[in-house]
């Protein structure tokens, strides 16, 4: 017990302190992620409504594939992205493996259909009450999807966030593609797992109770922003 109330204190300390390889660890993990969502954002939120505004044949089948994929095994996602960056693979010519942008690219894939799923759903609420003055007026589905995206942006921002939150979190896929490498693409779930098994639970601790924080401040602001959307919501019923 003395050996983890002092692991405890030797984390706070790094923390106050501002450990420069634990800041180093911080900034990269929120680099790769926050460049994983904006490239999921880019993809998921026109995709999911796309899939929700829209009807063509073979809809219901990509809505089923986007909800099952939603729960696709995160070291599956690292095997897949490994093995097209490998030097075998089809893209090894631009030599990616081992790098944050390998690490990008497997938090992207494996947040896009999270993104697609739950934007499909918030659009296609709202679609069911505007669709019937989108037709009168005769709006082409473009401007229909952008009117509906700004509409919902407040709960499209909690979808963000439900991504943010899955990405930040993931460790298997990075440590397949990244390789944990010290000083280039060890972020905070990587390190936890490599310093636990060192036995220096005090970085592991002072990275997990900022990892942990990251999450409170995520939940936190969840609920903030559907503070507005849900009046916004109850004043379009009344």
């Amino acid at each position: 017990m003395q050996d983890f109330a002092q692991s405890f204190l030797l984390a706070g300390g790094l923390i106050l302190e501002a450990d420069p390889a634990l800041v180093e660890i911080v900034l990269l993990s929120l680099q790769v992620t926050l460049s994983a969502l904006l490239a999921s954002a880019l993809i998921g939120l026109p995709l999911g409504a796309l899939l929700a505004v829209t009807r063509f044949p073979g809809r219901r089948a990509l809505v089923v594939l986007t909800n099952a994929l939603m729960g696709l095994p995160p070291v599956v996602v690292g095997l897949l992205v490994y093995m097209m960056l490998s030097n075998a693979g089809p893209l090894g010519v631009l030599r990616l493996l081992y790098t944050p942008t390998a690490m990008v690219i497997a938090q992207t894939i494996l947040i896009t259909p999270i993104l697609i799923a739950l934007t499909r759903q918030v659009i296609n609420d709202l679609d069911q009450e505007y669709a019937e003055t989108f037709r009168s007026l005769g709006v082409p589905a473009p401007t229909a999807i952008a009117a509906l995206l700004w509409d919902g942006r407040f709960s499209l921002v909690t979808v963000l966030l439900a991504g943010f939150g899955r990405a930040v979190a993931e460790v298997g896929a990075v440590m397949i593609v990244g390789g944990n490498i010290n000083h280039v693409t060890r972020v905070m779930t990587t390190a936890i797992a490599l310093e636990t098994s060192r036995g220096d639970l005090a970085l592991a601790l002072a990275l997990g109770l900022i990892l942990l924080t990251l999450a409170l401040a995520v939940n936190a602001l969840t609920s903030l922003i559907n503070a507005p959307a849900r009046m916004s919501g109850n004043v379009r019923r009344a």
